[in-house]
C-alpha cells in the first residue's frame, strides 16, 4: 500500500501537476492539505479522480484537506469523518476496518499560536483514545513543526521561530510517544538534508535549505509492514514536496 501526502498550497494552482503526479505514481492513498478551495471550486479533473474514493473538505481561499483512496485496494466505500479536533477544515479521516487514515493540516500558529497548541493537544488525546480503542493509525500531513534541529537546515535554525519552538516540539514528541512511528526518521534517522518545505525565495529549494514539517506517522504496530519512504523533492511547484511511504498489505 503506497500512501502519499502533499501540501499543495492551492489545488487550483496545482491542478495539472496533481493530475500528472497521481497518474504517474498511482498512490493507493493520497492525502492533500491546504487545498484553498470549497468543494464546488475543486477542478473537474480532480473532484472525482478516476479509480478513487474521493473526499474534499475545504473552504474558499484558506486551509482545507482531502483524502483519496484507490477503489481496487478498498472495494467498499470508506467511512469518512472528522475527529473532534478538526476546525477550519483541517482534518478528514477514513476508517477502513481497524485502520484509520487521516489527512491533517496543523495550524501554522503565526496568527493564533494558542489555537495551534490546542490543536496539537487535542490530536495527542485523539491518538491515545484511538489506540486504546484498538485502532491502528496512519496520520499524514503538514504538521507545521520541525521535530528536531536535524529537521531544519543550519541556516534556518532558530528556537524562537514558530515551527521550531520547544513547546511545539514537546507536543509533537508527545503525540509520537502515544504509539506512533515517524516513518521518515524510522527509515532514515541521520539524514540532515531531509526536508519537505523550503522558503519560497532566494532559490532555497534548489539549494535544499529547508525544514521537514510534513510527516507520515503510523502506529508502531505497523513497523513490520513498513517498506520504504521518500520525499519527492522534484515534484511540483508548491513550497512543500510530497512525502510517500509504502506498507505491505497484511
Amino acid at each position: 500500500m503506497k500512501i502519499a501526502t502533499w501540501n499543495v498550497n492551492g489545488v487550483r494552482a496545482r491542478e495539472a501537476q496533481l493530475v500528472e503526479w497521481i497518474g504517474r505514481d498511482r498512490p493507493d492513498v493520497v492525502c492533500l492539505q491546504e487545498i484553498k478551495a470549497a468543494v464546488e471550486q475543486v477542478p473537474a479533473s480532480l473532484k472525482e479522480i478516476e479509480g478513487y474514493w474521493n473526499y474534499w473538505h475545504g473552504q474558499r481561499a484558506y486551509s482545507g484537506v482531502s483524502l483519496h483512496i484507490r477503489r481496487d485496494l478498498f472495494a467498499t466505500a470508506p467511512e469518512y469523518g472528522h475527529p473532534p479536533y478538526d476546525h477550519e477544515t483541517r482534518v478528514v479521516a477514513a476508517r477502513l476496518g481497524g485502520l484509520v487514515i487521516a489527512s491533517i493540516y496543523v495550524p501554522n500558529g503565526g496568527k493564533d499560536f494558542e489555537a495551534k497548541i490546542r490543536f496539537l493537544q487535542a490530536m495527542k488525546e485523539y491518538v491515545r483514545e484511538s489506540h486504546a480503542g484498538g485502532l491502528e493509525l496512519i496520520l499524514c500531513g503538514d504538521m507545521n513543526v520541525a521535530r528536531t534541529d536535524l529537521d531544519v537546515h543550519p541556516k534556518e535554525r532558530n528556537p524562537k521561530v514558530i515551527g521550531q519552538r520547544p513547546d511545539e516540539r514537546e507536543l509533537l514528541e508527545g503525540i509520537i510517544a502515544e504509539g506512533l512511528l515517524d516513518v521518515s526518521r524510522t527509515l532514515d534517522p541521520d539524514n540532515d538534508a531531509l526536508f519537505t518545505w523550503w522558503p519560497p525565495w532566494r532559490s532555497m529549494r534548489q539549494r535544499n535549505i529547508g525544514w521537514r514539517i510534513d510527516y507520515i506517522l503510523a502506529s508502531t504496530s505497523l513497523r513490520a509492514r513498513l517498506q520504504s519512504s521518500a520525499v519527492l523533492a522534484d515534484v511540483g511547484t508548491s513550497d512543500h514536496a510530497p512525502v510517500i511511504a509504502e506498507f505491505s498489505i497484511a
